[in-house]
């Protein structure tokens, strides 16, 4: 017998909607804090901006997931079903790429914290002068380490996250397509054992 909603105390489509408003509501929040910030951590241009559009890609298949699950859609619960991997996928890619290259800048960020929050960049360590943006406060103060464990955390918690998303889709999935074998009390039984 499978498990219907393991982690949710509500039945299985509720708890998929649930999921999804979690799922959609930190991975456009992270999506957008990567377009604004992301220059402080990651210092190749186009790079912050790919991270935080993969996140709110991932955001944008939450709330198809989630508008799919109120519809009761069984095709749309069939085309998130489909995109699900293919975002676990490239989110994993994404995070290994982001923990690479966090350790990586770990002495750009030290520099950074170190002159004020400054912007990091090639004219700017050389001249440590002009001071236009800081980084987001508190970053600094929780030092390099803390802050690379809470994003090695996020990611991770991020993947499996959308894992289960994609369990509970697939297993809606398979609750829409065994619903026309079902009959109700009067033909004998609901699943007619």
């Amino acid at each position: 017998m499978w498990c219907d909603n393991c982690l949710l105390v509500f039945p299985l489509r509720g708890g998929a909607i649930a999921w999804a408003v979690l799922v959609a509501a930190y991975s456009i929040g992270g999506g957008v804090f990567l377009l604004v910030s992301g220059q402080y951590f990651y210092f190749f241009f186009p790079e912050w901006q790919i991270y935080g559009g993969v996140g709110i890609g991932v955001g944008v298949a939450a709330v198809l997931s989630m508008l799919a699950l109120s519809n009761k859609s069984y095709i749309w619960i069939r085309v998130v079903k489909f995109l699900w991997p293919f975002m676990i996928v490239i989110s994993a890619i994404r995070a290994t790429i982001m923990i690479v290259q966090l350790q990586r800048n770990k002495d750009k960020i030290t520099w950074e914290c170190n002159n004020g929050g400054q912007l990091w960049t090639e004219e700017a360590a050389a001249a440590s002068g002009s001071k236009s943006a800081s980084m987001p406060g508190g970053f600094c103060a929780a030092g390099f380490s803390s802050l690379s464990t809470a994003f090695i955390i996020c990611l991770l918690a991020d993947i499996a996250c959308q894992l289960y998303m994609f369990f509970l889709t697939w297993r809606y999935s398979k609750r829409l397509e065994h619903y026309s074998q079902m009959h109700g009390p009067i033909y004998g039984g609901y699943y007619k054992a």
